[in-house]
């Protein structure tokens, strides 16, 4: 468990923070980068959850959850020594990915086929999570871009995949079920 009696310790007052095994890597690395747009996320859904209720709501709250999983996942490297660390580091595991994908064919199963690409809005939910589909693929680019250089839990970098699409299916859902979709006219301005 974590217990945080201070807030400021001033080690990071150089540049470098400590990830999740102890070794003090500087803030702008990849590392550091991938988890703390996975917070920054989690931070979107927060404003999400403002104009969420009933399983929306629940859904929201275990995937903030979730990525506070994936976080402490993305800051411990080199899984290949989980075995030696002192106690079992957090990983996401296979079957979060697969609920996932299980919540987006539950809601999916209730919206029309899509006839254009759709614009960010609507309802203030649907707006909302179009903000936390945008903010999740970048951290997962940032992921992939981890796994290349330094590697990283796979099921990370999965759920990340899947993640933004739940986001954008649970939109359209928020959109009372793609009805209230606000969908993208090609060259609908290019004579204005």
């Amino acid at each position: 468990m974590v217990v945080l009696s201070k807030i400021y310790t001033r080690t990071g007052d150089a540049g470098e923070t400590a990830l999740g095994d102890g070794t003090r890597v500087p803030k702008p690395s990849l590392r550091v980068e991938a988890y703390g747009t996975v917070d920054e996320t989690n931070a979107t859904i927060g404003l999400a959850r403002l104009s969420s209720e009933g399983e929306m709501d629940a859904a929201l709250a275990r995937i903030q959850n979730d990525l506070f999983d994936l976080g402490a996942d993305l800051c411990r490297p080199h899984m290949e020594r989980d075995e030696e660390a002192p106690y079992v580091p957090l990983r996401i595991l296979a079957a979060q990915v697969t609920r996932l994908e299980t919540e987006i064919d539950a809601m999916n199963a209730d919206l029309a086929p899509l006839r254009s690409f759709v614009l960010p809005g609507g309802t203030p939910l649907a707006a909302h999570l179009h903000l936390c589909r945008t903010v999740s693929r970048r951290a997962e680019r940032l992921a992939v871009a981890l796994m290349a250089e330094e590697g990283c839990n796979p099921d990370a970098v999965r759920y990340l995949n899947r993640l933004s699409d739940w986001f954008f299916v649970a939109s359209r859902t928020a959109n009372r079920n793609g009805a209230g979709d606000v969908l993208w006219v090609p060259g609908a301005t290019r004579n204005d």
